[in-house]
């Protein structure tokens, strides 16, 4: 039997109020790194309770904070190791969700691998697409397209200025 872990499933399903309030705003706790839970608003006491009104919940957080430690292997032999356990014990929760995301993972093995080999992010590429789309939403589109290359320009010479 598979269980549905939707935080929508499960906050339809509630038995009552109480549970309700517990789930309510839940989703991002599950997104946070528990370092960065906010103790001022009582977070991980919020996700403690959430993960203990659901089993499957509780399961999918904690392969998700699993998971994070792919990236800190010392090896990709190791890292191998690691993401065939991982895709092991995510298929045998019988969680339609970490099924379905077990089986991406295996897809994507041979580049999430090459990390080891090459441990480069595209996340500045992505920051600078951010800022183009953005630059160009505010001019609702440039007409002149001379113009528009020299600010995005600007753009990329002002970050380098920052950082020189």
């Amino acid at each position: 039997m598979r269980h549905k872990t939707g935080r929508r499933a499960l906050f339809n399903e509630a038995s009552g109020p109480l549970e309700k309030q517990v789930l309510k705003g839940t989703r991002w706790l599950l997104l946070k790194n528990p370092e960065n839970l906010n103790g001022d608003k009582n977070e991980q006491n919020r996700l403690e309770n959430a993960l203990q009104i659901n089993q499957p919940l509780a399961t999918a957080y904690y392969l998700k904070e699993d998971l994070r430690q792919f990236w800190k292997q010392k090896s990709k032999a190791a890292a191998k190791k690691f993401l065939y356990d991982w895709i092991g014990k995510a298929e045998s929760s019988k969680i339609t969700m970490l099924i379905k995301f077990a089986k991406t993972l295996r897809g994507h093995m041979f580049g999430l691998l090459n990390y080891y080999e090459h441990p480069i992010s595209t996340g500045p590429l992505e920051g600078t697409n951010n800022k183009i789309k953005t630059l160009q939403k505010q001019a609702y589109g440039f007409r002149d397209m001379e113009f528009f290359k020299l600010k995005i320009q600007a753009l990329h010479e002002t970050k380098y200025a920052l950082i020189g």
